[in-house]
């Protein structure tokens, strides 16, 4: 019952650090270190509810989750009617209830993870063949490809032996050379660093809670720090300032559509109703332009430790016997 406790305090705590990084202004100055941050949270709150779900539900046991979860597939497979023996008393259904839950969740968080893949990879590989038909190469835009589309639009479709960055020719109209290249280079950071699938666990919660409401806005912070990221990635080669007034040049266009799937420089309607919207595309613009001090090397490593010694922690309490 002790590790129980233990993993329930740890997945409040998990809740309550999101909220508070959700509401920092310190990942703006490290996006690849909240990135990590928000997935060792995420793992760690997944794996510390099912585990204290588990430790209760199987405390008859005396073994903690994983040696009670062990112990109660040998017993299912050896025939023995453990199920029977959990749900005696009020005691009993509560221990069986916490087990169906901790099976339930399970359920669902690999049913999100499985179908968003699979949903992305099919996605991606219409629209593939469709750009195998409409979209050319241009001499001015070396390693994409162009569609005749009025729209300012650019993404990259990831895959893994297929790659594209795409961009419209609206897009082409209203950018100028240097624009261009920095645009293209934002793009081919996300392909390179496979930003898609740092993204996939996110929007697999998403696509298994739904109608959570929470996990919709912690789902877009994190996809505004990866776009932070490969801001920071296509600094190297371009100005901060021509990489801005490219994300300008793109909202004061208009929404363009971006197939599911890819990864936009501007995500459709990201500058719409700054006020009543997540003003993503101005924070992104801001922050190339008045950039802040980078997070220092000391606390991206205070922070890193932290969360290895979370992931760390929730797996020695899922072996705890009390």
């Amino acid at each position: 019952m002790v590790s129980a406790a233990l993993l329930s305090l740890v997945a409040v705590g998990c809740l309550v650090a999101m909220a508070l990084l959700h509401r920092a202004k310190w990942p703006s100055r490290g996006p690849y270190t909240a990135v990590i941050t928000w997935q060792a949270l995420g793992l760690a709150w997944g794996v510390s509810t099912i585990g204290a779900l588990l430790a209760f539900g199987l405390s008859s046991y005396r073994l903690g989750a994983a040696g009670g979860l062990l112990a109660l597939a040998t017993d299912i497979v050896t025939g023995r009617l453990v199920l029977a023996e959990l749900a005696q008393g009020v005691q009993g259904v509560l221990h069986l209830l916490a087990v169906v839950l901790a099976a339930v969740l399970t359920l669902v968080l690999f049913y999100g993870l499985v179908s968003s893949f699979v949903h992305v990879v099919r996605v991606r590989r219409r629209h593939h063949d469709l750009l195998e038909l409409v979209a050319r190469d241009h001499p001015d835009v070396p390693g994409a490809r162009v569609i005749e589309h009025p729209a300012a639009a650019a993404y990259c479709l990831p895959g893994v032996l297929r790659s594209q960055v795409v961009i419209s020719e609206g897009a082409l109209a209203v950018l100028d050379n240097r624009e261009l290249a920095a645009v293209l280079a934002h793009e081919h950071a996300h392909l390179r660093e496979r930003h898609d699938l740092v993204l996939l666990p996110f929007s697999s919660l998403k696509r298994a809670f739904p109608r959570v409401r929470l996990v919709r806005t912690y789902y877009e912070t994190v996809a505004l720090l990866i776009e932070m990221c490969a801001d920071d990635q296509a600094r190297r080669t371009s100005s901060s300032r021509e990489l801005a007034m490219a994300l300008l040049r793109f909202g004061a266009a208009g929404p363009a559509p971006v197939p599911a799937g890819a990864m936009a420089a501007v995500p459709a309607g990201a500058m719409a109703a700054v006020k009543e919207a997540e003003p993503g595309v101005v924070r992104r613009v801001n922050r190339l332009l008045r950039p802040d001090d980078e997070l220092s090397y000391h606390a991206g490593a205070v922070i890193m430790g932290a969360s290895a010694f979370l992931l760390a922690s929730v797996t020695c309490l899922w072996h705890i016997t009390i």
